[in-house]
């Protein structure tokens, strides 16, 4: 909407007030909307998109910190990014496998984004415990390595957990005894309450500035998330 034909509107709407009164020039003021609206429907998506930005804003509101903090080490791209892509995400999804890729793009070209990691297990039975690797990947500085090869393994068990955890190099000892840490449990459960708070049923959800998004949407959608945020 122009910004004359905004002010136009206005001030027939207050004069529709001034002469009705509140009762009648609410009624008034109703109809000059609803025909404004049916004579220019494209404003609706502009609509619609606003209202959904303020409704992310308030699940959003008093959480933010939390959702972009990472447990120490589950990161990808730049850690020191000041624009930050939160991802809730479990090794048997195979939407998250398939945005993987998608993932890895953005961080290459976006030097300033910081990806964060929320292991989020609720497809197989083996989910939570690939997500404890992960973490104790994180703890020992091979995260990235981790979740680059789980999903490339292509299923999730105990043994192939093991054996990818052996092939990026991890200290199995070391890792089998954060993996069954109360810290790691904590985390898990932690992202867990956070998804419920933000109305996330699946994997992958995602997080960037005020947008709240599920599924796997593609390159061109989350790219366009991550402008919006670095703008905002």
């Amino acid at each position: 909407m122009g910004s004359g034909l905004k002010f136009a509107l206005a001030a027939g709407c207050i004069a529709l007030v001034g002469v009705g009164g509140w009762f009648g020039g609410r009624a008034a003021i109703e109809s000059v909307v609803h025909d404004y609206i049916l004579e220019h429907p494209e404003i609706l998506p502009q609509a619609m998109e606003n209202l959904q930005n303020r409704q992310n804003s308030q699940q959003l509101a008093g959480v933010r910190q939390s959702v972009e903090a990472p447990f120490p080490g589950a990161v990808l791209g730049n850690p020191d990014g000041k624009v930050t892509l939160v991802e809730f995400s479990d090794y048997a999804c195979g939407y998250c496998r398939q945005s993987l890729p998608h993932v890895n793009e953005l961080a290459r070209s976006n030097p300033d984004l910081r990806i964060v990691i929320r292991e989020l297990p609720i497809i197989s039975p083996h989910s939570a415990e690939a997500a404890k690797m992960a973490l104790a990947a994180a703890e020992q500085g091979k995260f990235a390595a981790f979740h680059d090869a789980m999903f490339a393994a292509g299923q999730v068990d105990p043994q192939t957990i093991e054996a990818v955890a052996k092939s990026v190099g991890l200290d199995l000892e070391r890792a089998r005894e954060t993996a069954a840490s109360d810290a790691v449990e904590a985390e898990i459960n932690r992202n867990y309450e956070m998804a419920q708070n933000l109305g996330f049923g699946g994997t992958p959800s995602w997080v960037a500035g005020e947008r709240l998004i599920a599924g796997a949407v593609g390159l061109d959608q989350l790219a366009q998330a991550v402008e919006d945020a670095r703008g905002s």
